[in-house]
């Protein structure tokens, strides 16, 4: 008797910069997904930017993750490499003598793809073309793994340059991008309609999710501005 294997949808989020809000996209994705009835599960491989606590190094945005996936699993899974210092991984890494090490992060994603979930979420850190060492780039492990891509948006005065040159970096690198979110960081954007509107005629992939500002996003359901449909 054959049995059928669900098949799990797994996204790498990637951002065009650092700080434009991908951990409250994912948490946005895991949170509507998690009301459409999916199992789901997210990976934050690096995360550099940690406090000590007395179960080791914790990063509160891969806490986010945790706490939003269905499959319940320890921390070290969902963020194998951690980092106390908030500065590029890789010069985190170099300081504190502890290459990252790409097996890792693909061993990493196999153990979260083996739980079997309908949606795993990827975070990557900063933006497209984060360097884990002096020769290699995580987006390059990426196109390795072959995944999708979602690309956050953080809707601001240049956004539409850094949205641009990361969305042709990425399709240019062979990968799709399945979707894209535009995520508000600013109470206030002048001409935000306009940017929108250029940034869906510039973007060959559907907008998945509009997050407006929000000033306590950690106490707001965010699924509501999810476009279910694509997930």
């Amino acid at each position: 008797m054959i049995t059928s294997l669900k098949t799990t949808k797994t996204y790498f989020v990637t951002g065009t910069d650092t700080d434009v809000g991908k951990t409250v996209c994912c948490d946005a994705l895991l949170q509507a997904a998690k009301l459409q009835g999916k199992s789901t599960v997210a990976y934050k491989p690096i995360a550099a930017g940690c406090e000590e606590t007395e179960n080791g190094l914790r990063n509160e945005d891969a806490l986010i993750l945790q706490n939003s996936s269905t499959i319940k699993v320890d921390y070290e899974l969902i963020n194998p490499i951690a980092f106390i210092e908030a500065i590029a991984p890789h010069i985190a890494a170099e300081i504190n003598n502890a290459p990252i090490k790409i097996e890792t992060i693909t061993q990493g994603l196999q153990t979260l793809q083996d739980k079997n979930p309908d949606l795993l979420i990827v975070e990557g850190a900063g933006g497209w073309s984060l360097p884990l060492n002096n020769e290699l780039l995580l987006s390059e492990w990426v196109v390795q793994q072959q995944l999708p891509v979602i690309l956050v948006v953080g809707m601001k005065l240049g956004c539409l340059n850094h949205a641009i040159l990361t969305y042709q970096a990425i399709i240019n690198s062979g990968l799709k991008v399945v979707g894209w979110i535009a995520n508000q960081i600013q109470s206030e954007m002048p001409f935000y309609q306009q940017n929108l509107k250029l940034l869906s005629h510039k973007l060959n992939a559907p907008m998945i999710a509009e997050i407006p500002y929000l000033k306590d996003w950690d106490n707001t359901s965010l699924a509501k501005f999810v476009d279910t449909e694509l997930l």
